[in-house]
């Protein structure tokens, strides 16, 4: 009744009290028994005084002083009489107007949470890949898996560092994201997974989370190919006048991934071919795509693929490698 004739909540009359009164507090302080007791502050009505008045009655601290039910019949009949009108559908409809407006608020408020849920969701399946992240979304755990068989490409910028020293940092933010819009938008035509982002240097894998069978060699070079042609739309800040120019490294093999993380979870991928890979990068040249045995084998059997031997050289942590340059394909998606 209180909440219907004020359409306010119990306690919460005023905003000063909204905010420095909690529940808890309430709670404790009406079951102290305090002197006056605690209760709901009332802004009465001239119209209403009656009703007040009975409202108060039966909150009284002493169980035995509140009115009984028949006594709040009578006085409610008597109302009725008085005011040439059912106080009870009066009450009712006041009851079915306040049930009304609490709807729409809770409509609202699952609206905006529904917005807020895809929101989140998005950003997720933007960090994450999609199958990953409907399934952390459903609440299911992603155990670590082991995938003997995938493509891992790494690629950078070449003099990236030293042209970062000659520009402000407005330019080299404005760079950084002129890149990664570009590359995102190539990669989304290719079955591959952006891992990972670091200043200019991008690790991609293909063949995870979802496997595809020995394709993922050819989506990886397919995809090289497209960003080395496509990088002339990058020009150098400072210097218009000249293109960026960026290199590769690609290696085939087995890796681990899983999410590491709780409240920035991120794919991650570990094993020996992620630091082959890297390597790969790290010892190419610009704008030429050097590849390991292991993915040149199965490009081999793929077929539309121009490949040329590099030769023997040293590669870091690794020894002495074989390695090729993917030159380009045949392929009319490339």
């Amino acid at each position: 009744m209180q909440e219907i004739l004020t359409k306010s909540k119990p306690y919460f009359l005023t905003h000063w009290d909204e905010f420095t009164t909690t529940a808890k507090s309430i709670v404790i302080d009406v079951k102290r028994g305090l002197i006056p007791p605690k209760r709901p502050k009332l802004t009465k009505s001239n119209n209403s005084s009656t009703l007040y008045e009975q409202m108060e009655k039966c909150w009284e601290e002493e169980p035995s002083s509140r009115p009984t039910f028949q006594k709040v019949n009578e006085m409610l009949a008597k109302l009725g009489k008085r005011s040439g009108r059912n106080i009870v559908d009066h009450l009712i409809r006041k009851m079915e107007q306040y049930t009304q407006q609490l709807e729409e608020e809770v409509h609202n408020k699952m609206q905006q949470l529904i917005a807020e849920k895809e929101r989140s969701d998005n950003l997720l399946k933007h960090m994450l890949p999609k199958s990953v992240a409907a399934s952390l979304t459903r609440g299911e755990s992603v155990p670590p898996e082991t995938f003997q068989s995938v493509t891992i490409m790494f690629s950078d910028i070449p003099g990236f560092n030293d042209l970062v020293s000659k520009i402000t940092a407005f330019e080299v933010l404005d760079t950084l994201n002129a890149l990664n819009q570009w590359a995102d938008l190539i990669m989304e035509h290719f079955d591959v997974y952006k891992v990972e982002s670091i200043m200019d240097i991008y690790m991609v894998a293909s063949g995870l989370p979802v496997r595809n069978g020995n394709h993922h060699a050819a989506e990886m070079s397919k995809l090289s190919i497209r960003m080395r042609k496509d990088i002339h739309k990058l020009r150098t800040p400072g210097d218009p006048s000249k293109h960026l120019q960026i290199r590769f490294g690609i290696h085939s093999g087995s890796c681990v991934a899983g999410i590491v993380g709780l409240k920035m979870p991120r794919y991650c991928l570990f094993g020996d071919a992620v630091n082959t890979a890297s390597r790969m990068q790290s010892s190419s040249e610009a704008m030429k795509i050097q590849i390991t045995d292991s993915t040149k084998n199965i490009l081999e059997e793929t077929g539309g693929f121009v490949i040329e031997e590099r030769g023997i050289i040293n590669v870091k942590g690794k020894g002495e490698m074989t390695t090729y340059w993917l030159k380009g394909a045949l392929l009319a998606d490339t």
